[in-house]
């Protein structure tokens, strides 16, 4: 079954290690709360990237970044020392505190603007086509592996908004205007287009069990 999170980051490690490739890069990250029951082959997301941990120790994990990960995500810019968003894979029995981010990263996206608003840090993120396409005000993303809810959207951009808890305790908090960040957009959007490019048949604004069944949701 393919991992899934929850944008409700479980604490902040570090990068402790690096061993990096022409393309690729396997990371050591420090860490202590999500390796109270970690095994071998388990799903761990590192700012929003679910990886798989290859090796680990009571206070260290070690994942492997392969090519097409290094290639289109921000974790090939981190460098020892740097702090990173963490987070379990969701089990069955736990509550949905954020929404499902399955840590395959659509897009990098740069912070352009950084603004507190009474107690609220509003970010201003440029954010590529392919992440844009999914977003709409008010409908979440995960931004560094953290659930969050889209205030606007323009034409090249998005903006989100920090509560002081977030803030406080995950990496995003703490990042500046000219920073990259991993950006997924909400599944359920790529699961509706999907679900309409499969038919021609309008809905009429309702649903039937025969259509459900017909494209594969029964």
């Amino acid at each position: 079954m393919r991992a899934i999170f929850t944008g409700i980051i479980e604490e902040i490690g570090f990068i402790s290690d690096i061993k990096r490739g022409a393309h690729s890069i396997r990371l050591g990250v420090k860490a202590e709360k999500i390796l109270e029951d970690v095994k071998l082959g388990d799903s761990i997301a590192v700012n929003g990237v679910c990886l798989t941990v290859v090796q680990f120790e009571s206070r260290q994990f070690w994942a492997d970044v392969m090519p097409e990960t290094f290639a289109k995500t921000a974790l090939r810019d981190l460098t020892l020392g740097s702090p990173v968003n963490l987070e379990r894979a969701l089990r069955l029995s736990d509550r949905l505190g954020g929404h499902l981010v399955q840590g395959h990263v659509d897009g990098i996206g740069s912070i352009i603007k950084r603004e507190r608003f009474e107690i609220a840090i509003v970010y201003k993120i440029k954010a590529p086509p392919e992440v844009l396409k999914y977003t709409v005000a008010k409908g979440s993303i995960a931004i560094d592996g953290v659930s969050l809810t889209v205030v606007e959207v323009g034409s090249d951009y998005l903006t989100v908004s920090l509560i002081p808890h977030t803030a406080h305790l995950t990496v995003l908090g703490s990042k500046q205007p000219g920073q990259e960040v991993n950006l997924e957009s909400d599944i359920i959007g790529r699961y509706v287009e999907r679900l309409l490019s499969r038919t021609d048949q309008p809905l009429n604004g309702s649903l039937s069990m025969d259509f459900l069944s017909q494209h594969g949701f029964l």
